[in-house]
């Protein structure tokens, strides 16, 4: 049998169809909004990402001289100056490829030995100010009184290293580090 629909309930079904059809129209009107704004926020966050990467690269570099002059500056603290087969040139092959006999890459990109200096008491021009030769040492730590001895002091400096980049779209190449340098004791 046919009913009859109230007028009332026609009208309600009719305006719940044309709230259906004006959701489907804006979602399609939104459908490429999410689209557009990840491409939006995609540019600075690549850019955060690449400036990150570049800042721990640089860090991992700064870690790796002072890595190497550490070492270098230990090998020779085994050695006196005065010695006729004092390895200066040993050490600084230690400082640029991690080994005595200059053998394999740099350990960083970039680096060489002629930028490795060495300070010692028979040499210290490449270190201004500084004392390497019977330098005051004191049983006290505010390094005051009466002296309880000397040591003789060595150093290894890396100077003039400029950073590598990773890529070329953050332009760093004009930075250079400065002077990286680690000190120890030397035999008497």
């Amino acid at each position: 049998m046919n009913t009859p629909i109230p007028r009332s309930a026609t009208g309600i079904a009719a305006r719940q169809h044309r709230l259906a059809l004006r959701r489907a129209g804006a979602r399609k009107r939104q459908r490429g909004v999410a689209a557009v704004e990840f491409a939006i926020l995609l540019i600075p966050l690549l850019l955060m990402l690449c400036g990150v990467a570049e800042f721990g690269r640089a860090i991992y570099q700064y870690d790796a001289l002072t890595k190497a002059t550490r070492g270098a500056t230990r090998y020779l603290s085994q050695f006196s100056p005065d010695d006729a087969g004092y390895p200066a040139a040993q050490a600084k092959c230690m400082a640029v490829h991690g080994n005595t006999g200059c053998t394999g890459a740099p350990l960083v990109g970039g680096l060489s030995t002629a930028m490795v200096v060495i300070c010692d008491r028979v040499d210290a021009g490449g270190c201004p100010g500084m004392a390497f030769a019977n330098v005051n040492t004191y049983d006290n730590g505010a390094g005051a009184g009466v002296p309880a001895g000397t040591v003789n002091l060595v150093a290894v400096k890396i100077t003039g290293f400029a950073y590598s980049p990773i890529q070329p779209l953050i332009d760093v190449s004009g930075l250079v580090f400065s002077d990286v340098m680690t000190v120890m004791r030397q035999v008497l």
